[in-house]
């Protein structure tokens, strides 16, 4: 299968030196593509900035805000027939761009912030026959925000993980999720290296997609 993976955080600039990003480090992402790249699949990798060395045998596109992760999306899109979401896109990002860095000899300061595009959301219309599985990292509620999220947009499946733990999730190594999906009962998957949380994902998707 042709196989589209999202990773990673994106940074929405503030002045040339600032910029409003998230705790994500790609390495769920990037164990993605790798699962899915060793068991024979085509895969392209589309990445905000991180510090994790591009996987052999992925092709992998680079981008650094909320826009360019659509523009990359909405491109490789239509050459894949699995698309999984697995990065943490800004949800905001300040309405305007200072050309200069801002000094701290002010006593206060405000930074007015603006929505950034829902990039799932946004190819939705691409969608066709094809499965697009999104991750919800959430710090409560984290499987009925993942149902929400599954309902709303149409998804194969949802991917819920609880960001506030220590030993999951966010920069570590290990994770533990829920797949929730639309014909079943959300199903916790018990803690395990993202490797291994990569792995069965990927046999899910095999396993869908026959």
């Amino acid at each position: 299968m042709r196989i589209l993976v999202t990773a990673g955080p994106t940074r929405e600039a503030i002045d040339p030196v600032r910029y409003l990003s998230n705790r994500s480090s790609g390495k769920m992402g990037f164990a993605i593509a790798v699962a899915a790249a060793g068991r024979g699949h085509d895969v392209t990798l589309i990445t905000g900035p991180v510090s994790l060395p591009s996987p052999a045998g992925v092709k992998t596109v680079r981008i650094g805000t909320a826009e360019e992760m659509l523009v990359a999306v909405r491109g490789h899109v239509p050459g894949c027939e699995v698309l999984i979401m697995a990065a943490a896109v800004a949800d905001w990002r300040p309405k305007t761009f200072a050309a200069q860095k801002q000094k701290k000899d002010v006593t206060s300061a405000t930074l007015e912030l603006e929505r950034t595009p829902d990039v799932l959301q946004s190819v939705l219309p691409l969608k066709g026959e094809r499965l697009f599985i999104g991750f919800a990292a959430e710090t409560e509620h984290v499987v009925e925000y993942a149902q929400r999220k599954l309902v709303a947009k149409g998804l194969e499946a949802v991917v819920a993980n609880d960001v506030s733990r220590g030993d999951a999730g966010f920069e570590v190594d290990d994770n533990q999720v829920t797949l929730v999906t639309p014909d079943a009962a959300p199903e916790a998957w018990p803690l395990m290296s993202k490797r291994e949380v990569a792995e069965r994902l990927v046999r899910w998707v095999e396993q869908r997609a026959c």
